[in-house]
């Protein structure tokens, strides 16, 4: 019987996705699309903040296209929840006076920045929309390490963006909106949508960092992907079922792991547990295979991730790959 090989990550997944622009309060909008990458903005009362950039300009530009039937007013701040290349890249864009992020992103660019933008523009091809547009790495003018609050002017309340802790990636910030309880979470949360996790820190996101999430109690919740999450039932689902995944990841690596087995075990254990649930959700497929070698990296005592490269990501892919899909042939 012939092998059956599956497609490299999200190299596969060509088909535009529709997108929905939604006014989620007065002046506060969203941009979601099928799970692919969700972006914001906020009105202050004479500038705007944006939040995510996506993979390139020509990709942000239709974003800002649609900002603009609504508001006019120039990008003072463009917020961007963490490093990744699909989330900063469009950047140039927006024409911000300031691009915000927490410190440690700052680092990460600077680490591995150029080894991300190669890695993710061949995992998911497709986001990267006329990727020569791309003018470089995406560099903050502003970042901070805690807390930093944004007021809107007028009676517009603050902007409150916030680093909870280690989740994601060791930089992940969040927009808070206390007059309007709008929470814009990144990847820290995604509403019916798988979690990649390959540069994150499980254990600490799974514990105290959600919690603190949590503790906005907010009312509207964007992650970033899947649908914005409304009132404080879908929120608190959303967030529960990041958790879920998070946990059941490290419950069942964990379980190989310290019985001496192998990461390609652990990967299929984690997927045949995992995928009557999520299989069908956006990028389970994709991102599994590099969330179960980062749980396992961690396991082995490697706090800090690993780069990954483009050439590291086809390796782990096919090391983790083919065991299971020799063994479904046999």
């Amino acid at each position: 019987m012939a092998k059956v090989t599956k497609s490299f990550a999200s190299s596969a997944d060509l088909e535009r996705k529709v997108e929905t622009f939604t006014e989620l309060a007065d002046g506060v909008y969203a941009l979601t699309a099928e799970g692919d990458p969700n972006v914001g903005a906020i009105e202050g009362e004479d500038f705007l903040v944006c939040f995510e950039a996506r993979a390139t300009p020509v990709a942000a530009r239709r974003w800002l296209d649609q900002l603009r039937e609504r508001t006019g007013k120039p990008v003072r701040y463009l917020v961007l929840s963490h490093y990744h290349a699909v989330r900063v890249l469009g950047a140039s864009a927006f024409d911000a006076q300031e691009i915000v992020t927490h410190e440690t992103t700052r680092t990460l660019i600077a680490e591995r920045g150029e080894a991300d933008w190669a890695s993710e523009l061949g995992r998911m091809p497709r986001l990267f929309e006329e990727p020569e547009s791309v003018p470089g790495l995406t560099w903050p003018t502003l970042t901070f390490t805690d807390r930093l609050v944004i007021p809107l002017g007028g009676d517009r309340g603050d902007l409150v963006l916030a680093h909870c802790g280690r989740g994601h990636t060791a930089g992940d910030i969040v927009a808070w909106l206390p007059k309007h309880k709008i929470l814009f979470a990144g990847d820290l949360v995604e509403a019916r949508a798988a979690l990649y996790t390959g540069d994150a820190f499980h254990d600490d996101w799974a514990t105290s960092t959600l919690d603190r999430v949590a503790e906005f109690d907010a009312e509207v919740l964007v992650g970033g992907r899947g649908a914005v999450a409304r009132g404080r039932a879908e929120v608190a689902a959303a967030i529960a079922q990041s958790r879920h995944f998070l946990d059941e990841l490290r419950r069942i690596v964990g379980e190989v792991h310290g019985r001496g087995g192998t990461v390609a075990e652990a990967f299929r254990a984690t997927h045949t547990a995992l995928e009557p649930e999520y299989g069908r959700w956006p990028i389970f497929e994709h991102c599994l295979p590099f969330d179960v070698q980062r749980y396992w990296d961690e396991l082995d005592g490697t706090d800090w991730p690993v780069v990954w490269t483009a050439e590291r990501d086809r390796e782990v892919w096919a090391a983790l790959q083919e065991d299971g899909q020799q063994e479904e042939q046999r």
